[in-house]
């Protein structure tokens, strides 16, 4: 039974069925039984719940500007280059290990959060610079373009609908294994290298059909073949003029270095309500320290962010500040985070029907049920 108590200050959960036991992993294919469900409840393309913001103030929040998104790029660029002059300074003891831990995540998680932000076209006010980030970025996550925008688009038009959005994760029972792995990037990486193989040979499946117009496929498939060709030539260039020295720059650091990013991500969304209309359901706003939220790009702040994903990275905080009588409370930390979220993965196993609760404060909006639905009362 969902049930979704309709005044400010209760839990919204999704209440676990009596006598539940374990069950098979659910179908979250986009062309399966689940993705025709979502539309006939209307949870497709739907009207999602926004925290009311003075139309001046949002103008003023919204604005692009190159500045910030110039300075921080700037110090990431100089930080990437200290950290591997390092790695080659005392590579070949164990001094270079500090420096190469640097690098990595500068590279394989910090990268993360500017290929996020840049394809959301908010980082800089020039479209040009925006673009650029996005490739590089692109390139350094392992990452194809164009299928990624895509499914980023769907992502926040479907967020955590079951049969609509891939970007779920974890998704239902979890799978502990996956994520426990996931950490090192190899599943991720194999998959990139299975979709630049088919996409250049002029192939698509059926779910990047569901979710990528058809006109960007010929795109997609010129794409593939022209980054492929990169990543060989530059692989085996490295590998030949530098060994594994060189392998330590690009594409390892793709690897060792995403560890980070997958820690902080994991906090967006792992164990909140699928299938409902309220970001503030959905998805989670945590406090970081300032050094997280300039790896982050402030991506912590991920109710705003969907809730008004064309509000840029560095006006986030503000945000948060202008909403936050309408938000449950933000974790204080990754680690309090991880404190819910942990148990809810377990209780999953059990129940992959359990969510956590979210608590708003006598000062938000009602929740309304007539957003959702999958809603009924009782």
């Amino acid at each position: 039974m969902v049930r979704f108590p309709a005044t400010a200050g209760t839990l919204f959960k999704l209440e676990a069925r009596e006598g539940s036991t374990s069950r098979p992993a659910r179908d979250y294919s986009l062309v399966g039984p689940n993705a025709k469900l979502a539309v006939d409840q209307g949870l497709v393309a739907a009207d999602w719940y926004h925290t009311d913001v003075p139309r001046a103030r949002m103008k003023q929040l919204m604005k692009r500007t190159d500045g910030p998104a110039i300075r921080d790029s700037v110090i990431w660029l100089i930080l990437l280059a200290a950290t591997g002059f390092g790695g080659y300074e005392f590579w070949g003891s164990w001094r270079c290990v500090p420096f190469f831990l640097c690098y990595g995540v500068l590279y394989g998680s910090a990268s993360e959060a500017r290929w996020h932000e840049a394809g959301h076209g908010t980082a800089f006010r020039t479209s040009f610079l925006n673009d650029a980030l996005y490739q590089l970025a692109s390139f350094m996550t392992l990452r194809e373009p164009i299928f990624w925008r895509w499914s980023h688009t769907r992502h926040h038009t479907d967020t955590i609908i079951v049969g609509r959005d891939r970007e779920i994760v974890p998704m239902r029972p979890p799978d502990i294994l996956r994520l426990a792995l996931a950490p090192f990037a190899i599943n991720g990486a194999i998959a990139t290298l299975v979709s630049f193989i088919r996409h250049s040979l002029g192939r698509i499946t059926a779910e990047e059909a569901d979710f990528i117009p058809e006109m960007e496929w010929k795109k997609l498939y010129w794409q593939a073949r022209l980054w492929l060709f990169i990543y060989v030539a530059l692989i085996a260039t490295v590998s030949y003029f530098g060994g594994w020295l060189g392998l330590m720059y690009v594409v390892l650091p793709s690897l060792y270095g995403r560890w980070l990013v997958v820690y902080l991500g994991l906090t967006q969304h792992a164990g909140l309500a699928e299938n409902v209309l309220d970001h503030r359901l959905n998805a989670r706003t945590v406090y970081m320290n300032p050094f997280f939220r300039f790896i982050y790009w402030n991506m912590n702040y991920h109710v705003e962010h969907h809730m008004f994903p064309m509000v840029p990275y560095h006006a986030l905080r503000d945000l948060h500040r202008e909403v936050s009588s309408d938000m449950p409370p933000a974790c204080k930390s990754t680690v309090g985070a991880y404190r819910e979220i942990l148990p809810a993965l377990l209780h999953q196993l059990r129940d992959p029907d359990y969510s956590l609760p979210r608590e708003l404060p006598p000062s938000a909006r009602p929740f309304r049920p007539e957003l959702h639905g999958m809603a009924s009362n009782g």
